[in-house]
């Protein structure tokens, strides 16, 4: 999702237009430097053409890409096998602990869930049963093996792209140094043209006495046991989806959650459907306007989580999902004279820092932290660099999806900021059961929302709670990215019985927005 607000910090990035300019005139050269820099890296072996550090989603794409157009590159990451002490191995944080093995427990939570209405579709004495950890841990780092390897062998080796363990390090504007993950020593020093850095992001914990006992979405994977009580704090992706993982599982699960509603930045009332479900129909006690002010280990090892309040919570574990924080740490940065902000390296929409020569992607910039954006600078970078394109990153209209139970998914504006970009809206909603649920008498719902731009007609927001959401939004987001009308979805026959199909069924307005201000339908 790219609201009008995260639109606006993401310009605040951009350089002066002499330098888009310059790297435009560069970019449209690239073709005829192609040859040039190959002849130069023949007779030079020492000189790489890019060198990426970081083997995330972004770093993977960039290095992938640009060793397809006969460049010389290389790629450095720490770990090639997922786990402590880095966890985000060859792969990034999806593949080893995000994206990938969080969407494995989601489904494996879903089941108690799906098997509880069966008695309504004439299922007689099914249950859930017991759910084994251990047994569920085991496949997961089984598959997440696999993945490590295929992304060596299969994505990496076939275009030629030199694997590299190691932690990368500037050591001026042309030279990264690798340094042994064990000792910290240089190991190699690699000469290139072009830099890239792709090291994601790290888990951020407040500083608050006991922090040290708790747990993020890195160790969550390794646990050995399951938490038959865990506290979640925060109020994002992270949050909300391992509270429903881990109710879904068995666990007894608190969310603690600092503001009034959580899911900031997205659709106000998205936000709603998905309290109101959660408080309905999950066994997540969910607290708002809690934060932890402290967190006791006890004697038998249990925690107790103080909140500023005075409330005490006795668990077994605490997970912080409380945002997270560029990895730049270590980067020798300043080497090269290299600008952050905070622990996030600010880029041009080229994705290229304020040194020419280095670049940034994924979520190290602090644009949209999510894995397919990142795959998309990626390439992106790489195919203005060797490719003789000119290819900037597109943030706009960007779709997501929050992986709860029901899903949330979304691509473009909020109602909010709809209102205040284009002051004139249109407001196209419907709350209702769906037939999977309905039938067997399950009180769970799904939510639409379509936001029109009244003076083009354009579809410039679209938002969904419900089963399957970020299945259904995939498609959506290609009508919505290509300019589509209200007029075009009416027009577009539905698929009976779903749904989807709501999405060119939603003839009359909810409400409209003149100049801004909301005035309901009479």
């Amino acid at each position: 999702m790219m609201s009008p607000s995260t639109h606006r910090h993401f310009l605040a990035h951009a350089f002066a237009p002499v330098a888009v300019r310059a790297w435009r005139q560069r970019s449209t050269t690239a073709a005829a430097s192609q040859s040039r820099l190959l002849s130069s890296n023949n007779n030079d072996d020492e000189e790489y053409d890019l060198v990426v550090i970081g083997g995330g989603s972004g770093g993977i794409r960039a290095s992938r890409i640009s060793a397809s157009y006969g460049k010389k590159v290389a790629i450095i990451e720490p770990q090639l096998e997922h786990g402590a002490p880095n966890y985000s191995a060859i792969g990034g944080t999806c593949v080893n602990v995000g994206c990938v093995p969080k969407k494995l427990m989601v489904f494996a939570s879903r089941y108690p869930g799906m098997i509880s209405e069966m008695g309504g579709y004439g299922w007689t004495g099914a249950t859930p049963g017991s759910f084994s950890w251990q047994d569920f841990m085991a496949a997961k780092d089984k598959e997440i093996s696999r993945l490590n390897s295929v992304y060596q062998k299969f994505v990496l080796g076939p275009v030629g792209v030199e694997v590299v363990q190691g932690f990368g390090a500037l050591d001026g504007k042309g030279t990264v140094v690798v340094k042994d993950p064990a000792s910290g020593n240089v190991i190699r020093t690699l000469k290139t043209k072009n830099t890239v850095v792709a090291t994601g992001g790290w888990p951020y914990k407040p500083s608050i006495p006991g922090i040290e006992h708790t747990i993020t979405s890195n160790e969550i994977f390794y646990l050995p046991e399951q938490p038959k009580r865990i506290v979640v704090v925060g109020g994002g992706f992270i949050a909300l989806e391992f509270a429903q993982i881990m109710d879904g599982m068995g666990s007894d699960v608190t969310l603690m959650y600092r503001g009034d509603l959580f899911l900031r930045g997205f659709d106000q009332d998205v936000r709603e459907v998905l309290r109101d479900e959660m408080i309905n129909n999950s066994g997540v006690n969910v607290q708002f306007n809690t934060n932890p002010a402290e967190i006791i280990k006890n004697a038998d090892g249990s925690l107790t989580v103080v909140t500023e309040d005075g409330q005490r919570v006795d668990t077994d574990a605490v997970l912080m999902a409380t945002g997270r924080k560029g990895k730049v740490d270590g980067l020798n940065l300043e080497s090269a004279g290299v600008q952050t902000e905070g622990t996030f390296i600010p880029v041009n929409k080229y994705s290229e820092t304020n040194v020419e020569g280095i670049y940034a992607v994924g979520d190290v910039t602090d644009r949209i932290a999510l894995t397919p954006v990142a795959l998309n600078e990626g390439h992106c970078l790489a195919d203005t660099l060797f490719g003789g394109m000119d290819r900037p990153s597109d943030h706009e209209y960007v779709a997501s999806t929050v992986f709860t139970t029901p899903e949330v998914a979304t691509v473009g504006y909020t109602e909010e900021d709809a209102a205040a970009t284009f002051k004139d809206i249109t407001v196209y909603t419907t709350k209702f059961r769906a037939m999977s649920h309905s039938f067997p008498g399950s009180q769970t719902f799904t939510y639409f929302k379509l936001i029109v731009d009244t003076a083009t007609d354009k579809v410039v927001g679209v938002h969904l709670v419900g089963d399957s959401a970020g299945e259904m939004m995939q498609g959506v987001a290609v009508a919505v990215k290509m300019g589509a009308t209200k007029a075009n979805f009416d027009a577009t026959i539905g698929i009976h019985p779903t749904s989807a199909e709501e999405f060119v069924t939603m003839r009359s307005p909810s409400y409209h927005y003149k100049n801004g201000v909301k005035v309901e339908e009479q």
